[in-house]
């Protein structure tokens, strides 16, 4: 569903990623693991259009979509909700979800009648975004604006959802929320890749983990086979 292939980007004349190659199947969880600093949102940015590749291919259903704009490679079917979970503070929850779904239902006539049921999807997913559907969401706290971000990731209806960092900065009880929510996304068939600083988390809920160093792929495998690895128990799951 999603193939990157020796991806090369960065920040003016600072290169962050220097080949890097990694693969979603469809219906999967992948997780990117790695230290600060290694290029895992710089990774995500550039599949998403956010950021323009200098080289190297992105396949999302086949189809190349690297140097399309962003705008562009959403309309094919890739969502991202962002590292910092970046969403509008002055809307309401409500309208945040909705645009979500804006490029995919029509702009006049049958708009609300149809987003009223994926409305309803994310609503069941979290609860608590129903209970505050009316509240600018710059005034919810950090764990309802992440489920809110994975939440107008879904009203898109991806093939794809990149999901940058869902747990920062949220409380263990809000964590444990969230990944319940992955681990049901998952069992629903939905495509997802996933960063994560929380490797054992990461693992517990991938069917296939990458680990990023200095913007290259370093090792990569099944979790299970990853936990018995000397340089993840080193680095990461000690």
């Amino acid at each position: 569903m999603l193939t990157v292939s020796d991806l090369h980007a960065g920040y003016g004349l600072s290169e962050v990623l220097a080949g890097t190659s990694l693969e979603v199947k469809a219906g999967t969880v992948v997780a990117l693991i790695g230290a600060n600093g290694a290029g895992k949102t710089t990774t995500m940015r550039a599949i998403s259009g956010m950021l323009r590749p200098t080289k190297g291919q992105v396949l999302l259903d086949g189809k190349p979509v690297q140097g399309l704009p962003a705008s562009r490679i959403a309309r094919l079917g890739l969502a991202h909700s962002p590292e910092g979970r970046k969403v509008f503070g002055p809307l309401s929850v409500e309208d945040n979800l909705l645009l979500g779904a804006f490029r995919r239902l029509p702009r006049f006539f049958g708009f609300h009648a149809r987003a009223a049921r994926d409305l309803d999807r994310v609503y069941e997913l979290f609860p608590r975004l129903r209970e505050r559907k009316k509240q600018d969401a710059g005034t919810l706290s950090g764990g309802e604006q992440q489920m809110l971000a994975i939440g107008r990731a879904l009203m898109a209806q991806p093939k794809v959802m990149l999901l940058d960092e869902p747990s920062m900065g949220l409380a263990p009880v809000i964590v444990q929320e969230v990944f319940r929510t992955i681990r049901r996304l998952k069992q629903e068939g939905m495509t997802m890749l996933l960063v994560e600083q929380f490797a054992k988390q990461a693992l517990g809920v991938a069917d296939y983990a990458y680990v990023m160093e200095r913007g290259r792929i370093a090792i990569e495998g099944k979790p299970a086979d990853l936990r018995r690895d000397e340089r993840m128990l080193a680095a990461y799951l000690g």
